[in-house]
């Protein structure tokens, strides 16, 4: 058997076994399970588990397992679900645990939950899927970028490399030309409606056939619609809307026709209402949304930067990063670049200078050095949940002059102004081919600023006595 098979039998037993799992998927860093009940999670020996990086008791149980790692350990974890047989009760179903699970889901939800938390959960379950593709798209469009920029320079021939760029842009654009309907399908599944029909209702918003001859007239202002108008904001509105029109056709029209009746009735009703209210509405807001968020990072400068580096890292933490997706969507598609971030970057920055000084000042605790060497690498490369639950969390104070080293690197970055990036997903070190106009260099500064903030802080601040004692 191999190390993730046995990894994931360990989680296994550490969560309650088999009769303590309804459901289960992953993101990029974390096997995100729900539980039937907390209370036979047992939660020190799961922390104990090497190559669990740390857990998140959240609506879903996460395990924290870093990047790559998470990906084989899930799919060894649902082989082993697979040939398990629910302990207990021989008579308990998959349906019957499911059910139980929701149950605990919906009590756990109804317990910890504000409106506003709520809000932010769902948004990040929408983006959180196509982070990967956001990823691989977006070092794929700043390789584009730079060599475009290259043959504009003349230091490649055109002839030559277009036909590479014009490839590279194929690949890029089967993400980024049409996200509003993935986007749609996605909030479909979070909001309670037909993902195909949140597909639709996205791809409305491309107006594909409207042509400069023969344009959608805006109610309100008089000016033709544009495709996109809104972006991911409208599309977020229109599945909601889609979600509460189904809701209620599926109540009221007769089964034998409901397969045609309610999605016509509904994708007529709620695309109707897209492309004369929502498309109008969602660009006037994110316009101004954006225009506000500019007007804030040119007024405030360095200050604006050091908040913006500081914050971030707890964001992570919370798992409440992700509701910024849609804004950095929103800035690119307005501008061509998001300003916000390279400032946000630079709180990962901030964590590798915190756990570099750690990796000195602690080196006769081999438990946490061999941590951060395999922690490391990723942090540098922009991933940041493994240093923050493998190492900085954990110790306290380490994490909060990782926090204040991303805010120097913050401040660095607002300084300059105007360091944007073309694409989102990745940070840290990756983040470099992304950054736009050629200002790589403004960037990489303020990373230097970041790893040195950091290591300061911590060297001289930020290391626990005890994390020095000498540990195997």
């Amino acid at each position: 058997m191999s190390k993730y098979h046995d990894l994931a039998v360990n989680i296994l037993g550490a969560i309650g076994g088999r009769a303590n799992v309804s459901e289960y998927t992953h993101c990029m860093t974390r096997l995100r399970v729900t539980v039937v009940d907390r209370s036979r999670i047992a939660e020190a020996d799961l922390k104990q588990i090497d190559g669990v990086l740390g857990v998140v008791d959240d609506e879903t149980y996460q395990v924290i397992l870093g990047p790559g790692i998470v990906t084989k350990v899930a799919e060894e974890f649902g082989k082993v679900l697979e040939a398990s047989s629910p302990e207990g009760d021989p008579s308990t179903s998959a349906e019957q645990l499911q059910a139980k699970g929701a149950q605990m889901k919906a009590q756990l939800k109804k317990k910890n939950d504000t409106p506003f938390k709520n809000f932010l959960r769902k948004i990040g379950n929408i983006f959180i899927p196509l982070i990967p593709a956001f990823v691989g798209a977006g070092l794929i469009a700043g390789i584009g970028s730079i060599l475009t920029n290259n043959m504009t320079a003349g230091n490649l021939d055109t002839a030559t490399w277009q036909q590479y760029v014009t490839i590279l842009n194929v690949i890029k654009n089967a993400i980024f030309s049409y996200l509003v309907i993935y986007v749609g399908i996605n909030a479909a599944k979070e909001f309670g409606a037909t993902p195909a029909l949140g597909g639709v209702i996205g791809g409305v918003t491309l107006l594909t056939g409207v042509t400069a001859d023969l344009t959608i007239t805006n109610i309100f202002t008089g000016t033709p619609l544009t495709p996109g108008q809104g972006g991911v904001i409208g599309v977020l509105i229109a599945v909601w809307i889609l979600s509460i029109v189904e809701r209620y056709l599926r109540k009221v029209i007769p089964d034998a026709v409901d397969i045609i009746v309610t999605p016509t009735i509904a994708l007529l009703a709620v695309g109707l209402i897209t492309i004369f209210f929502i498309m109008p509405f969602a660009g006037f807001i994110s316009s101004n949304l954006i225009g506000a968020i500019n007007w804030t990072l040119e007024v405030g400068g360095a200050f604006s930067g050091f908040v913006l580096g500081t914050a971030f890292l707890p964001l992570v933490m919370l798992g409440l990063h992700q509701v910024l997706t849609p804004i950095h969507i929103e800035m690119i598609n307005d501008s061509g670049m998001t300003l916000l971030l390279p400032m946000l970057a630079m709180a990962g920055a901030g964590q590798v200078g915190a756990s570099i000084a750690l990796w000195i000042r602690c080196k006769k605790n081999k438990s946490l050095t061999n941590m951060i060497k395999g922690a490391l690498p990723v942090g540098i490369l922009g991933i940041g949940e493994p240093l923050i639950y493998g190492v900085t969390l954990p110790l306290g104070r380490p994490f909060v002059t990782a926090c204040i080293g991303g805010g120097i690197g913050g401040a660095v970055i607002g300084l300059f102004g105007n360091v944007g990036a073309i694409a989102i997903g990745p940070s840290g070190v990756a983040l470099i081919p992304l950054i736009a106009n050629g200002l790589w260099l403004k960037y990489v500064i303020g990373l230097i600023a970041a790893y040195a903030g950091g290591f300061i802080a911590t060297y001289l601040f930020g290391t626990p006595k005890e994390a020095m004692a000498e540990q195997d």
